[in-house]
């Protein structure tokens, strides 16, 4: 069955990567909740997509650039509507105490850019310290910080995400050890037998940023296992509908 990752959390009714959307998109029936990673200028693990402030924050400049304190300072959702003015940028602990709330939501958690080791660390250790590692993948696109990955916590779950097919594509995934290789949709279009190439090779496919009902017929045809999407409410409910249709 094809499983609903909210991209950014419910990204449609509520501001990105806060709180806000990833308690949106539990209420909404997705299966998981996909957030972006990042370190402040002081090593602190903070979720924001963008490597600035600008657009989703009431901030500037550049979030390596900014200490924990100055970003939690900021407004994180008046940007996105007035309801939502006093969102913060969450901590990954944050996050943690959310997901031990909602027992049945799962964490995709992709770290943004280049990472160490021991940076990883900062992520993997508190996931695994609050038990949430079997209901983890942490994805990158920098197959340096997925091996830093591996490294850090060998038993994680790892995903490599892919904006492009190369001819070395499952040679990288068997070096990385990855156990999902996670690909744009454009590329199920261009690479027909993709999804069947990834299965072969053990590997589950969960499937960026598709919204709209038409993608999501196309994405199941195919045999994906997850769609990772800005409308987690209405992906659930189409295919619920779906289900019934099909018996």
């Amino acid at each position: 069955m094809t499983r609903v990752v909210a991209h950014r959390g419910n990204s449609a009714v509520a501001p990105q990567n806060t709180l806000a959307a990833f308690e949106a998109a539990a209420r909404a029936g997705a299966d998981s909740i996909e957030l972006d990673v990042q370190l402040t200028s002081d090593g602190h693990v903070v979720v924001i997509h963008d490597d600035t402030l600008d657009a989703t924050t009431s901030g500037t400049g550049w979030l390596k650039d900014t200490p924990l304190a100055a970003v939690r300072e900021l407004d994180a959702g008046a940007w996105f509507a007035p309801a939502y003015a006093g969102q913060r940028v969450p901590l990954l602990a944050e996050v943690v105490e959310l997901l031990d709330r909602h027992p049945s939501l799962d964490l995709l958690c992709e770290v943004k850019g280049e990472w160490t080791a021991d940076e990883v660390a900062r992520v993997t250790g508190p996931l695994r310290d609050a038990g949430l590692a079997d209901r983890t993948v942490v994805q990158s696109f920098w197959p340096g910080t997925v091996e830093a990955l591996r490294v850090a916590d060998p038993q994680m779950r790892r995903g490599l995400l892919l904006a492009e097919v190369g001819d070395d594509l499952l040679e990288t995934c068997a070096a990385l050890d990855v156990t999902m290789a996670n690909p744009h949709g454009l590329l199920l279009l261009q690479h027909p037998d993709l999804v069947d190439r990834l299965h072969a090779a053990g590997l589950r496919v969960a499937v960026w940023t598709l919204d709209e009902p038409a993608h999501w017929a196309a994405a199941v045809e195919v045999g994906v296992d997850e769609i990772i999407t800005d409308r987690p409410d209405r992906l659930a409910g189409w295919l619920a509908a779906r289900r019934v249709t099909l018996g």
